[in-house]
């Protein structure tokens, strides 16, 4: 006869899994929405300079004479701000609620590589993106950062700091982190949402992942590659 009682439970603290889940799809997918708009952007600078200092400035003017200068960037920039906060913050609150539950429960088993890596990747890249969006926009939009002096034009700040090698090869890095998290992001927030109802349409749902991630990487590689090789000048 058993004398010993297993222990309870701890209740949990915050919201439920599922709820902090579906902040990190929702946010996610519409960050997928976000860089794809910006690559459409990014890609003005191959047309030319002058198509892409006026898609810079239709931005900023987007909504006149109804809305005042720079109303639409500004609502865009808090939503993304918005955005940002909720999804590192349920992303962070499921991050130290797995490693409690493997420290309590699965103490002793041995992890699968394949799910550890994608685990990391997730996590740790995610991390890597949060630090790249920092240098990103203390580099393009207040220009704390330079890289060959301040320029008023945004194609001038793009060529310039473009035609630096190691800049692109920040950029290349931190498009393939971005790979790696829309290959993921894309596939784990259809399942969060339920999108997965039959097996040929999680086929389907891992299709687009790979298909999204594959054009948004290329797309965004394509006009610093072109500018480091003097395509663009």
């Amino acid at each position: 006869m058993a004398t010993s009682t297993a222990p309870e439970r701890t209740a949990r603290k915050g919201p439920p899994s599922i709820l902090l889940k579906t902040v990190v799809a929702v946010t996610g997918l519409f960050f997928v929405f976000f860089v794809l708009f910006h690559m459409y952007g990014n890609l003005q600078i191959l047309v030319g300079t002058e198509a892409f200092d006026e898609y810079a400035h239709h931005l900023r003017t987007f909504g006149e004479p109804m809305l005042p200068e720079k109303s639409f960037l500004w609502v865009f920039r808090i939503l993304l701000l918005a955005s940002l906060v909720g999804h590192v913050w349920a992303t962070m609150s499921l991050w130290r609620r797995a490693g409690a539950a493997r420290t309590t429960r699965y103490a002793g088993k041995k992890k699968t590589s394949y799910g550890g890596f994608y685990a990391k990747a997730m996590r740790w890249g995610g991390l890597a993106l949060l630090a790249f969006v920092v240098f990103h926009i203390m580099h393009f939009t207040t220009q704390t950062i330079t890289i060959d002096g301040a320029y008023a034009s945004p194609a001038e700040r793009v060529i310039t700091s473009f035609q630096v090698w190691w800049v692109v090869g920040i950029y290349a890095l931190a498009m393939v982190f971005l790979g790696m998290h829309l290959l993921h992001g894309v596939w784990g927030a259809a399942m969060t949402l339920g999108l997965n109802t039959s097996l040929k349409r999680a086929e389907q749902i891992r299709f687009v992942s790979i298909l999204l991630a594959t054009i948004i990487v290329v797309g965004f590689l394509v006009p610093p590659f072109a500018i480091l090789f003097g395509f663009i000048e």
